[in-house]
């Protein structure tokens, strides 16, 4: 036993030493040592155990009569999907020529064992995880105040990637929106939020590697004339709230839901994308910045000057996309706040205490001083919807945030019953389009907005 205890407190100490941040050792330095520490035995004993962050935990007392099992690993001839799984790689990955014959050369007595998070970082290092010259640059697609995404390719699968890349200032350091995208994406897997494959920090950058995305929802509205076939409507729709659902159900709130931030792919597959401004919210409530939500998608309570809210500051947001796609041009498209507010009350209908309580004591909208407008009627600016898809879209853009209907209650709406049954009890990280009765509708091109005929003799754009 004391033989064993020196074991494990010999491979405690290297793990220790193997971790990425410090950078000078190699998955070779990390792996050897431990390998030479078993160097005279054939065995791995059952009793040395590993929390789950890698460190060896003391031994218990049944530990102390258990026999020793006899593993035998020189024999034991690891494959890629070994590696693979071992390190949650995806399959198409592509090692190193030499990454697999170093690791079948010196891993084996250190594979059975559980793996630590340094090692785990370290192993990714040599593979070709957070580095630069992993990934190689196409096009730059867009630029922004603090970055510039690129379309690339990873050398590792020879797949399609988006390079975000963050520009450092010296003295402030990464920008806070980037922070919380990278701790917010880490933990989110889902089939309808964009995945975040790799981080890659440099003295000068933080580049973000996301999975690539032919192209966002206004990118496919302009393609397509401005008019989405009703279907498809209905299918991003539903994705839309599908990974809206699985953030509100981890508290995270996107806070900036826009056609620009919603990504598509040839398959038809809409993404959640730019989690910038997203935060997750904690309990008991917290007070939030109202500078949030691009203006043309910001509910009234918030353009209101409301700090106190929840998973509701999404829902407004949904409802003018879903307008927007259905109408190919946007729901309320105001240039200032004040603008803003007019184009909804002169829609909805000004507010009043029965329709709104409390409203006439908030200073802002008293200040305002609006006309005294007669809500119309939603179906007279939606055709295209059916009565269903206009009685959800009501239930979107509610004044208040507490009565507008959430994702979850969403996507049990009527409006998607004709889906059938078996999308709404998909696996998260499963996409709508695995079910064979799932299928996007092809575009028609147009050069103008005009109502769709429905032909289904048209191309896909």
């Amino acid at each position: 036993m004391e033989r064993m205890r020196k074991i494990k407190r010999q491979l405690s100490l290297t793990l220790g030493r193997g971790g990425a941040g410090g950078g000078e050792r190699t998955l070779s330095d990390t792996i050897n040592q431990e390998v030479t520490s078993h160097s005279d035995s054939e065995i791995v004993h059952e009793d040395v155990k590993m929390s789950s962050d890698g460190e060896s935990d003391p031994a218990s007392s049944s530990d102390d009569v258990q026999s020793p099992v006899r593993v035998r690993l020189r024999n034991k001839k690891i494959s890629t999907e070994d590696i693979n799984k071992r390190l949650s790689l995806p399959a198409d990955i592509r090692l190193p020529d030499d990454y697999l014959e170093k690791f079948n050369l010196i891993g084996p007595a250190l594979f059975e064992q559980p793996i630590s998070r340094r090692l785990r970082r370290v192993s990714l290092s040599e593979i070709g995880f957070g580095k630069l010259e992993t990934y190689i640059k196409l096009d730059k697609l867009g630029e922004g105040t603090y970055a510039t995404v690129y379309k690339g390719r990873s050398k590792l699968t020879e797949n399609l990637v988006a390079l975000k890349e963050i520009r450092l200032e010296h003295e402030e350091g990464a920008p806070c929106t980037a922070i919380r995208e990278v701790s917010l994406l880490k933990d989110l897997k889902h089939a309808n939020i964009v995945t975040l494959h790799d981080i890659i920090h440099t003295q000068k950058s933080l580049t973000l590697v996301f999975e690539y995305l032919d192209k966002d929802l206004k990118q496919y509205l302009d393609d397509c004339g401005n008019m989405i076939h009703v279907h498809n409507v209905k299918l991003f729709l539903f994705q839309l709230l599908r990974g809206l659902s699985y953030c509100h159900r981890r508290k995270v709130l996107h806070r900036d839901l826009k056609p620009q931030n919603l990504l598509i792919n040839e398959r038809g597959e809409l993404k959640l994308a730019d989690f910038g401004l997203a935060r997750a919210k904690s309990i008991p409530t917290k007070t939030y910045s109202n500078e949030v939500v691009t203006l043309w998608y910001r509910p009234p309570d918030i353009l209101l000057g409301s700090t106190d809210y929840s998973t509701h500051i999404d829902m407004w947001g949904v409802g003018c996309i879903f307008y927007e796609m259905a109408t190919g041009r946007p729901l309320f498209p105001g240039s200032t706040v004040e603008e803003e507010l007019h184009f909804i009350f002169k829609l909805l209908g000004t507010p009043t205490e029965q329709s709104w309580p409390g409203i006439s004591s908030n200073e802002e909208f008293v200040t305002y001083n609006y006309p005294q407008y007669r809500a119309e009627r939603l179906s007279n600016h939606t055709p295209r919807l059916s009565s269903e898809g206009v009685e959800l879209l009501s239930k979107f853009l509610q004044f208040e945030g507490k009565k507008r209907i959430s994702a979850v209650e969403s996507l049990n709406h009527r409006y998607f019953s004709n889906l059938g049954v078996r999308v709404m009890s998909l696996p998260d990280t499963t996409s709508i389009f695995s079910l064979p009765e799932i299928q996007l509708e092809k575009e028609t091109t147009r050069p103008t907005a005009t109502p769709d005929t429905g032909n289904p003799n048209t191309q896909m754009t």
